[in-house]
């Protein structure tokens, strides 16, 4: 099946095994990202020689005699069983997403990000654990180490996302994990994380990364070193805004239990919307490229505006830990904040609620642009802001940069007018 060296295979719905099976993984050797983003996940036996998988909706699976029911009880990698367990439309995007990350052993589909997160912090974390979270973590991974987690009898403490290999002072006897997301939400620092991951591994701490931001094309985490590479594919790998899907990537030894904490959990992706993630994932890299693209001009030119005080792209040097984007990433995506020069809630709701080209919603990554009013400071436990004027968060689609950055002049003409 041309499996690729350092993946093993996989384990259930969701569950990667690497190659993708008919005639393109006849041509043998190394595939670049953009080839294996057509070809992974296809296997012949899916497809029935067509394009894509069809979607496989399941729940009950009818089976020959009673023999074949109770041998089919014993092993239910990529073999139906019940519809929990998955179908060949969930086994391929699984399968794909496992050979986007180099080294991988294996991936499980979730109905969200969030679910993907709650499930990878709870197949290593036990009532009595603690787990170091970055302090500019996605809002909802806080909600869930102050919430649920803490109700489990497992304690967080937030660390500083420019930390680096000084976490290892904040590693102690009862720290089980560290979630680290780089670049930070809405703020975009970016973290050395082979720095702390070498200094989790020193001490045999799990580490946990959410890479929705880069995805593995511009961040190989399990290349890295990272443990459990977590997606919310709602966001680029859909890339249409129309499905809610989140997934976990794991490194060699840290699959089985993932998996069997996914099935206790009952996790299951829709097979309508893993279908439509494998469909998106075909188009993920080009879009990535014309997005990083558009974003990068377009905060070139935010920077240069007597409007703005601050761009926080992790491409430019205004944004912290910029030089370890230019050292360990491929690329950057299309998402980014700027802080305006002073002024007012009013005056930068002025600016939003005008513009023609941006969407006001959450989320990202889909082909529309969004811009949203985002305030860190209200999720901030270690590194408290000290903007100069409000926050805006900008998600860049596929419209012309030309297009976008006229809307924005115009958006930057009423906030200063307010």
């Amino acid at each position: 099946m041309g499996r690729r060296p350092g993946h093993a295979k996989g384990h259930g719905p969701g569950v990667s095994q690497a190659g993708g099976g008919g005639t393109a993984e006849d041509a043998g050797g190394e595939r670049s990202d953009a080839t294996r983003l057509v070809t992974a996940g296809r296997r012949r036996e899916w497809t029935g020689g067509i394009v894509n998988p069809p979607v496989w909706r399941a729940s009950t699976i009818l089976y020959g005699s009673v023999a074949e029911l109770r041998a089919a009880g014993h092993d239910t990698h990529h073999r139906l069983f019940y519809g929990r367990r998955g179908t060949p439309t969930q086994w391929s995007l699984a399968d794909a997403l496992t050979e986007l990350e180099p080294g991988a052993e294996g991936s499980f589909l979730y109905c969200s990000g969030v679910a993907a997160i709650a499930a990878a912090l709870l197949s290593v974390l036990t009532p009595g654990d603690e787990l170091l979270m970055v302090d500019s973590a996605y809002d909802p991974s806080r909600a869930m180490a102050t919430g649920l987690l803490a109700r489990m009898g497992i304690f967080t403490r937030f660390y500083d996302p420019m930390v680096g290999g000084r976490i290892a002072d904040l590693i102690g006897e009862r720290t089980r994990a560290i979630l680290l997301e780089s670049p930070g939400s809405l703020s975009f620092e970016v973290q050395d994380v082979p720095a702390i991951v070498a200094a989790a591994k020193a001490r045999g701490v799990v580490t946990l990364l959410d890479n929705t931001w880069a995805t593995p094309l511009l961040f190989p985490a399990i290349e890295k070193g990272i443990d459990l590479s977590i997606m919310a594919c709602t966001k680029y790998v859909v890339g249409h805004s129309d499905a809610m899907l989140g997934s976990v990537t794991a490194a060699p030894g840290r699959f089985a239990a993932l998996r069997d904490t996914s099935f206790q959990l009952g996790q299951i992706a829709s097979p309508d919307d893993a279908w439509l993630g494998a469909r998106g994932l075909r188009t993920m890299g080009v879009r990535l490229a014309h997005q990083g693209a558009s974003a990068l001009k377009i905060a070139k030119w935010l920077s240069a505006r007597p409007e703005v005080a601050r761009v926080l792209h992790p491409a430019l040097p205004s944004c912290p830990g910029h030089e370890f984007f230019l050292r360990d990433f491929k690329g950057a995506s299309g998402l980014f904040s700027f802080v305006l020069a002073g002024g007012s809630d009013a005056a930068r709701a002025a600016m939003i609620d005008g513009l023609a080209l941006f969407g006001i919603g959450y989320s990202w990554g889909g082909f529309e642009s969004l811009a949203l009013p985002v305030d860190p400071q209200k999720h901030r436990s270690v590194n408290r802001r000290d903007d100069a004027g409000p926050m805006v968060r900008l998600s860049i689609g596929l419209e012309d940069p030309d297009d976008l950055i006229a809307d924005l002049d115009r958006g930057l003409a009423r906030f200063a007018k307010t």
